[in-house]
């Protein structure tokens, strides 16, 4: 298993949300208006008058063979709107209940 933390802009959010069933990914956790900037180019999300753009976090657990199903999809996702901001980490999951 592995776990894929996902931070995005939130105009992506409703996309990403809906197209997770047809990668066979049902479950998953959200936080909404998530705060930071990318570490190399990326605008600042900040939710303020300067910066007003807000990230979105979604955590999902997910069998090894749908990581790189997921990872395309989002590698796509990011290059059709690359100013906005997405990026993907996976973890292994030693345990879980």
């Amino acid at each position: 298993m592995k776990a894929v933390m996902i931070l995005l802009d939130q105009a992506h959010y409703d996309q990403l949300v809906e197209n997770l069933n047809s990668l066979n990914i049902r479950g998953f956790t959200s936080w909404k208006e998530v705060f930071g900037r990318g570490s190399k180019d990326g605008i600042p999300h900040y939710a303020s008058h300067a910066w007003p753009s807000v990230n979105n976090a979604i955590l999902t657990v997910v069998e090894d063979d749908r990581v790189p199903f997921l990872l395309n999809y989002l590698k796509k996702m990011d290059e059709e709107s690359a100013n906005l901001g997405l990026r993907a980490f996976v973890w292994n999951i030693e345990q879980m209940i």
